[in-house]
């Protein structure tokens, strides 16, 4: 049986076991096209496991998982090497590399993946950060040089140089400030909107899931106990939902989600001048 047409990613009694511990039990979800869904859950839940059997970086004990209409599970690793390129990561601090210019990080996978001559390449890494509201001239500098909204929206751009289809987004708030962390739901919501791309965000940060999330998970224990939109998990019946959110210390009443953007502008305003903050 192949995926709903309508599903990006699909998971179907996903189990996984390390030694005598399983550490998913039976995970069934569904991330539907140019939608962001965002998995939350406390420490030891599950959530980086889950990320990397999305991403096809370890293989579930037992189940399916379908990416972009193919069970990946059993897949030879040629085949697996494309299914990787279906995802662009966006990590908590970047990861740039601190040794490579901005030109040669965002480089990074068209050279790995491609056949294309520098001077393209180039072309369109400098075509991909000015969608991003990063001025050419910051192609020269190192990661060092560059202030933390430049640094996210380069590891951004590295994210999205083989167009991959789903970007998924390891903790990206974690550790920020609230006025940096709301900076950072935006950027999630405009890439989305710009690029057509589907968000997967595996998060703890509740406040950044009301903003932006179509379809929030809870993850306990290795277990899905609540999905819905974050009003569902909030207002709903589930127990342990409510409670989550409650001890989260949030006060979700308060926060308002990241609206759309208009088409017509070129940039956000934090992104035409991040170019010069240092």
């Amino acid at each position: 049986m192949s995926a709903p047409r309508d599903a990006i990613v699909e998971l179907r009694k996903v189990r996984k076991t390390f030694r005598d511990q399983e550490v998913l039990k039976g995970i069934d979800l569904t991330c539907k096209k140019n939608e962001t869904t965002v998995i939350i859950g406390g420490s030891g839940a599950g959530k980086t496991t889950l990320l990397r059997l999305i991403v096809a970086l370890e293989s579930p004990t037992s189940g399916e998982i379908w990416i972009d209409g193919t069970n990946i599970v059993g897949l030879g690793e040629r085949e697996t090497n494309r299914v990787r390129q279906k995802f662009g990561m966006v990590y908590q601090y970047a990861a740039l590399l601190d040794s490579f210019t901005v030109l040669e990080n965002v480089a990074f996978p068209l050279v790995e993946h491609t056949k294309l001559s520098q001077k393209e390449i180039t072309e369109r890494v400098v075509d991909k950060l000015g969608l991003l509201g990063l001025d050419p001239s910051v192609i020269k500098k190192f990661p060092s040089e560059l202030s933390g909204g430049m640094r996210k929206r380069v590891g951004l751009a590295r994210a999205l140089m083989l167009e991959p289809p789903i970007l998924v987004y390891d903790e990206p708030t974690s550790g920020l400030d609230p006025l940096t962390s709301r900076l950072v739901d935006d950027l999630i919501e405009e890439m989305r909107e710009r690029f057509g791309v589907t968000s997967l965000v595996i998060s703890h940060d509740i406040a950044s899931c009301f903003r932006i999330a179509h379809q929030a998970v809870l993850l306990i224990r290795g277990q899905i106990v609540a999905r819905g939109t974050p009003d569902d998990l909030a207002n709903g019946d589930n127990e342990e939902a409510r409670d989550f959110i409650v001890n989260s210390g949030v006060d979700v009443r308060a926060i308002k989600r990241v609206g759309p953007r208009s088409s017509s502008a070129e940039a956000p305003k934090e992104a035409r001048t991040v170019e010069t903050d240092r």
